[in-house]
């Protein structure tokens, strides 16, 4: 099992990741993930609930859309750290991996939740991380234009910024799994033992709800929920969410405890003993 203080130690310290970059380095790389989220609001919110937007299929199978919305965001997120931070990596949903060489990544994905971005839902936010070599976010910044809610964790920062002020971000203390409200993004949660897996765990908690994309993670960092289970999630899909959690006292791995920042079966939650008794569920 992972206790949460264990958890906190091995996959995020803010301490250890201001000593990594230094007290300078930090502050520099906050600024950048800030211009970032405005460059990627300015060209994504023309295009959000427009009845003109067109969308492609990148899946060979099922449905994956992207629209011009997604290529525009990532496009001005790129420029900017093309003049900005020249040295450091790139990966992107839309324009896949630009290596560096300064030791630090940024991942990007312009819009996690295209298919609610074409819904007209504002579940889908701007996510962007900033990892280490070994891909351990050090920083995550999710960003939801328009409803103007910024939540950034990361080098001593937990904290949302919105049309109703600045607060800090910390997780609710929750320990009952039966009094837990759990959160995923599509009701089938990957193949058919992943699902009964999941399912699993939903049948023991007081509620599920379904399809608010990286909204989820913010709502637990915010203290609004207990936990986020899903799989199938590329490194984009996580990076920030595990770094902003992290931030809030959250608890982000796998399905089995280890890393979840590379992807796959991710599980997010507010306190060890959620953590816990979710991971028994999920392992049948």
């Amino acid at each position: 099992m992972v206790d949460q203080k264990g958890a906190m130690t091995r996959f995020s310290s803010a301490d250890d990741d201001s000593r990594a970059v230094g007290a300078a380095g930090s502050s520099e790389l906050i600024r950048v993930a800030h211009a970032l989220a405005d460059a990627a609001r300015a060209a994504i919110l023309p295009h959000f609930r427009n009845a003109e937007l067109n969308s492609d299929n990148k899946a060979d199978r099922g449905y994956d859309p992207v629209t011009e919305a997604d290529l525009a965001g990532e496009t001005a997120m790129r420029a900017i750290l093309a003049r900005q931070r020249p040295t450091d990596g790139i990966v992107g949903e839309e324009f896949g991996s630009t290596p560096g060489t300064s030791g630090l990544d940024w991942v990007l994905d312009p819009i996690d939740g295209t298919r609610a971005f074409l819904c007209g839902a504002p579940s889908w936010g701007v996510l962007i991380g900033v990892t280490e070599e070994s891909g351990r976010p050090i920083y995550g910044l999710i960003d939801q234009p328009w409803t103007r809610e910024r939540f950034e964790g990361g080098f001593g920062r937990a904290t949302l910024q919105s049309p109703h002020g600045t607060r800090s971000l910390e997780v609710r203390r929750n320990r009952e799994l039966s009094a837990a409200t759990l959160m995923t993004t599509f009701p089938e949660i990957g193949t058919p033992d992943e699902g009964a897996a999941f399912r699993r765990v939903a049948d023991r908690v007081q509620l599920t709800r379904y399809g608010i994309d990286c909204y989820a993670y913010a709502l637990l960092a915010l203290g609004q929920i207990d936990l986020v289970i899903e799989a199938g999630l590329q490194r984009y899909d996580i990076a920030a969410p595990v770094a902003l959690i992290e931030a809030a006292g959250g608890i982000v791995t796998d399905w089995t405890g280890g890393p979840a920042y590379h992807g796959g079966r991710v599980i997010a939650a507010a306190t060890a003993e959620l953590h816990d008794q979710a991971l028994m569920l999920l392992a049948g």
